[in-house]
């Protein structure tokens, strides 16, 4: 895959690095020669210096014929305008962009960003354990059909534990898929399935419906 990298500082660094290693076709544009001259140094020519949010910039690296961009500066805005510029105008298949502000995720998705990565919720859906407010995690977007498949953990002390699913008033939105428990297979729920504590459970959803499908299955 050829595949455009916005942004060569230590997130775009790292994420080269692991790219070239898998063999894909990466080039990083970076507005620092600083930074610039290091990565060629380091990895080969494989970094040019410009503003990935310029669509002359874009143009000279070959946009139009690559699978993929990433953006990973550390504004929120210039990674926003460059998947928006690489997708509008030079129809790039998949736009992926890093945001600092977890308040943008949702303005990011709206405007058509195909995947973003937010690390305040990496950080939080990893030590979900430790944190029992935070217990939904992102798992796939379906954003052709604006959906996502997320998982739900359901807490010892959950209201809904011992009840059958059929008494959930779900969002219309959502659809439960799997439940996955502890040293058992796991299982296709219907509408008579009995939610357990600790159970995993697999829904597609709607963005918007997170909240609320997370209150319902946990009895909030």
């Amino acid at each position: 895959m050829y595949i455009i990298v916005v942004g060569g500082g230590r997130v775009g660094y790292y994420l080269t690095k692991a790219l070239l290693a898998e063999g894909h076709e990466v080039l990083v544009l970076e507005r620092s020669a600083t930074i610039c001259e290091a990565l060629n140094e380091e990895l080969g020519s494989i970094c040019v210096r410009g503003d990935g949010c310029e669509t002359t910039t874009l143009s000279e690296v070959g946009t139009g014929r690559s699978d993929m961009l990433i953006a990973v500066t550390g504004d929120d805005e210039d990674n926003l305008v460059a998947c928006q510029v690489a997708k509008h105008l030079f129809h790039v298949p998949r736009t992926i962009a890093r945001i600092r502000n977890p308040k943008n995720e949702d303005i990011f998705k709206e405007l058509g960003i195909d995947v973003t990565i937010n690390n305040t919720n990496i950080i939080l859906e990893n030590i979900e354990g430790e944190v029992p407010t935070h217990s939904l995690t992102h798992l796939h977007d379906i954003r052709d059909k604006g959906l996502e498949l997320v998982q739900v953990r359901i807490p010892e002390n959950a209201s809904t534990v011992g009840k059958p699913i059929k008494q959930l008033e779900l969002p219309k939105d959502s659809v439960l898929s799997l439940i996955i428990r502890k040293s058992r297979r796991p299982i296709v729920p219907s509408s008579n399935t009995i939610l357990q504590a600790e159970d995993q459970v697999i829904v597609v959803t709607s963005h918007e419906s997170e909240d609320e499908l997370r209150a319902v299955l946990r009895g909030e």
